[in-house]
């Protein structure tokens, strides 16, 4: 199963939000072993600056992003990406992108905790834990 995280999911993780770091790091240890996770290519940049906002310095945001990408897949975005999420009525700019490059790559979920965001979307959006309960009937989740 190929699964889009968001990259609030790899935040909650790595920078260890409390409330969340828990159900997100559940999904992050399934991807690369019992489903195919995948972010892209622009989020790595997104993702390295808030690290780096969080406290993280250079080397450490580095080693982080090389871990997550050892693990996850990094789709490329291509020029019809980019233009479909500019029409798209998605009001975020990112999340279109995002969405876009699911649907291209054919991906089954978005997992994510902002599933309103993704409303529009033609590649269902579902929390880590609606994910969990809903497609892994709670494993890993404890």
């Amino acid at each position: 199963m190929k699964v889009l995280i968001d990259t609030n999911i790899i935040l909650d993780v790595f920078i260890k939000r409390e409330q969340y770091y828990k159900l997100s790091a559940s999904v992050l240890r399934l991807c690369g072993t019992q489903l195919t996770g995948c972010i892209i290519a622009s989020q790595t940049t997104d993702i390295f600056y808030m690290l780096r906002r969080c406290g993280k310095d250079t080397q450490a945001a580095k080693d982080i992003l090389k871990k997550l990408t050892g693990n996850l897949k990094v789709l490329g975005i291509n020029a019809a990406d980019v233009q479909a999420a500019l029409v798209s009525e998605m009001a975020d700019y990112e999340d279109a992108l995002l969405a876009c490059c699911a649907k291209r790559q054919r991906a089954e979920f978005i997992i994510t905790r902002n599933e309103k965001d993704f409303i529009l979307s033609q590649v269902p959006a579902l929390s880590p834990q609606m994910f969990l309960e809903q497609k892994y009937k709670g494993a890993d989740a404890k």
